[in-house]
């Protein structure tokens, strides 16, 4: 195949005329800090995906798990039960607020936590358990909140990756004490940079919004030591068009991984629950069987020889990062971080980009077979 076709790329934000168009329209206003834009932002996001639980506006998803794990009342060496097969942020934002991350297994066909681990993991220690709703597959929400519910502990959802997920019909973000969303550039919708914070009760929400804006919700009447993590209201009119748009994106994308389950050979394709709505922040495959350096040769020969693009999320395990550098046995996360490879999903890609995708998979899976 030519190295002359148009490179696909794994990812692509979506950034069109009315998006600058409501940039200008609140640099016109000449109030451009959080104002009006973000806490219609909130309620309209907050109507749309979280089920009417009120939601706080932060600068990044980061931040979003920082602050949420501070207004559940992390206290340090408080343990938190978290997957190591995800972003490092997940655990980061545990580490950061004086917790201590747990890391436990996964499921190998959902890459969400595996609930007789998390039940396992449990110590007079823990307080709290993080499911990653991981690449737009919920977790699974029942057995997690069984577990959490029957050991008093509090369930917050990592949901950065599935904007309009679903879990026996509801959205994931409901099913928690709290949530966050990310709207990092290349997730399903963005506001340039930020993140919201779900909650399940009015004074958790409180403290997030205290926490995000120097501990106070009146000027100059600091009622806790805060931290400066608002959103801008530039960020939020961006995110207020992109969350009109969301539910096309998110039909085109389940479409297009609809075709790429028809049509792909030689790996192992992503594994949907009956009782979830996948909304496919990435397309994950499997090479089954291949070390770490044959699943990067498979990535190379798509973007080198088909112009293909596609990302490896996550090759190293978060315990094994330097941060944390634990010894432990965590054989499913070990197997998908050698295995596991993302090809593009994006709203963007055509049906010729499809069918390219297809052909340039099969071609490589077929040789190396």
């Amino acid at each position: 195949m030519s190295t002359q076709l148009d490179f696909i790329p794994p990812a692509k934000p979506i950034i069109g005329a009315e998006e600058r168009a409501a940039v200008d329209r609140v640099l016109a206003t000449g109030m451009v800090a959080q104002g009006p834009e973000v806490a219609a932002f909130e309620q309209e996001f907050s109507a749309a995906l979280v089920g009417g639980r009120e939601v706080v506006a932060v600068n990044s998803g980061t931040s979003g798990q920082h602050l949420g794990m501070l207004a559940l009342g992390l206290t340090p060496g408080d343990e938190v039960i978290v997957p190591s097969f995800t972003f490092a942020a997940t655990a980061n934002s545990v580490a950061v607020s004086g917790g201590v991350p747990v890391f436990v297994d996964v499921d190998p066909e959902t890459f969400t936590l595996d609930p007789a681990a998390v039940e396992a993991a449990i110590t007079e220690r823990t307080v709290g358990i993080q499911p990653v709703h991981l690449y737009g597959h919920p977790a699974p929400m029942d057995a997690l909140a069984d577990i959490a519910a029957r050991h008093g502990l509090w369930l917050f959802e990592d949901a950065a990756q599935a904007h309009g997920a679903t879990w026996d019909g509801a959205q994931v973000g409901t099913f928690g004490d709290a949530v966050m969303y990310s709207l990092y550039p290349t997730k399903n919708m963005t506001s340039g940079e930020g993140g919201m914070v779900g909650c399940a009760t009015a004074e958790t929400a409180r403290q997030v919004r205290l926490l995000r804006n120097q501990g106070m919700e009146t000027q100059y009447a600091n009622e806790i030591a805060g931290y400066n993590n608002r959103m801008t209201d530039i960020h939020a009119a961006i995110g207020r068009v992109q969350l009109g748009k969301l539910a096309g994106w998110t039909a085109t994308r389940q479409e297009n991984a609809a075709f790429l389950d028809e049509h792909l050979r030689g790996v192992i394709t992503p594994v949907v629950r009956e009782r979830a709505t996948h909304v496919y922040h990435q397309y994950t495959v499997r090479i089954e069987g291949a070390s770490a350096a044959e699943r990067d040769a498979f990535a190379t020969a798509l973007r080198e020889e088909h112009q293909v693009g596609c990302g490896v999320y996550y090759p190293t395990p978060v315990h094994r990062l330097e941060t944390f550098r634990i010894d432990l046995d965590l054989p499913v996360t070990e197997l998908l971080a050698r295995e596991v490879l993302s090809l593009p999903v994006h709203p963007s890609i055509s049906e010729a980009d499809r069918e390219r995708i297809v052909e340039a998979v099969n071609t490589v899976a077929t040789a190396g077979a």
